[in-house]
């Protein structure tokens, strides 16, 4: 292995798919370690019933240049993340990286549908998944990641705090999910920034994950035929346009600048100089305020 984190050890909580595959590949590329988890295995899928595996993730790991781990982990259920970092201390000594990319949504909520009309208990499944998850691989990552100094936490949420602010997101449901998981990188910024580490939340931007690309019926190589039936989608990126984020953070040794503070992937990139795959850098957020809430035809120029 070899690059800037070569000697580094990072646990990707909720890397099956999406955002956290492609922060893990980045952290791998970069040569770090990467211990990948979720509920789907190449034996057992959980309720995504969707092909992509956790085992699959840890390959691209080693293939970038890292070295995967796949661990099959439920976050809600506190003796398995128990056990999850107690291996990691046998295995590794040291945790250098936690990315909280646990979310496991997408059929939980109804769009516009207000608290009252959406499924109680899809709501609050909903909330553990996205939060309780979170705290949960904290209060037990924590003390390890804390062994040594300049350790990094990533709470990987939708919408950065800013735009949240002022935005109503899909329902109550996903709001408070999307806004707690901001506010625990704000937390955990208080806490671990006196004891030498560095908490943030990071969004990327229209993400285009294996269950979006489906949703359009295109693949990554001809995602822009999906334009013509949302021409928004021009300012879609990659996830390892924000595992590229992750990885550039990991390597500053200055990061604690960004402690507490509610970063995105297009922010990031202008700040660190990376691109997508593609050579672009799509800055979504940006764009979703000025071209997409505005009422403007979709022109993703001057935004990529």
């Amino acid at each position: 292995m070899s690059g800037p984190l070569q000697d580094k050890v990072a646990l990707v909580a909720g890397a099956t798919r999406g955002a956290g595959r492609g922060i893990a590949v980045e952290l791998g590329a970069a040569g770090a370690t990467v211990y990948v988890t979720g509920r789907t295995t190449r034996a057992r899928r959980s309720e995504y019933d969707r092909p992509e595996t956790i085992e699959e993730t840890a390959d691209l790991v080693t293939e970038a240049g890292g070295h995967g781990i796949a661990v099959a982990v439920d976050h809600l259920d506190t003796p398995a993340v128990r056990a999850l970092v107690d291996r990691i201390a046998d295995e590794q000594g040291r945790l250098d990286v936690l990315v909280n990319d646990i979310w496991g949504g997408e059929k939980l909520f109804e769009w516009d549908t207000p608290v009252w009309e959406h499924d109680l208990d899809n709501g609050l499944r909903l909330l553990r998944l996205a939060v309780e998850t979170h705290a949960v691989t904290s209060h037990f990552a924590l003390p390890l990641l804390l062994r040594r100094p300049g350790g990094l936490v990533v709470e990987v949420t939708d919408g950065t705090a800013e735009y949240n602010r002022d935005t109503y997101r899909v329902n109550l449901f996903y709001d408070l999910a999307k806004a707690s998981v901001l506010r625990m990188a704000f937390a955990l910024g208080h806490e671990l920034g006196p004891r030498g580490a560095t908490a943030v939340a990071l969004t990327p931007g229209w993400l285009r994950s294996e269950i979006m690309l489906d949703a359009f019926g295109v693949r990554e190589d001809n995602w822009r035929d999906a334009l013509a039936r949302e021409a928004h989608f021009a300012i879609s990126e990659t996830p390892r346009y924000v595992g590229r984020a992750v990885a550039a953070l990991a390597a500053d040794p200055g990061v604690a600048r960004h402690n507490g503070k509610s970063l995105s992937s297009g922010g990031l990139a202008r700040e660190y100089g990376f691109t997508d795959l593609d050579g672009s850098r799509p800055d979504a957020w940006r764009y979703l305020v000025e071209v997409q809430d505005a009422g403007r035809p979709a022109d993703a120029t001057g935004y990529r």
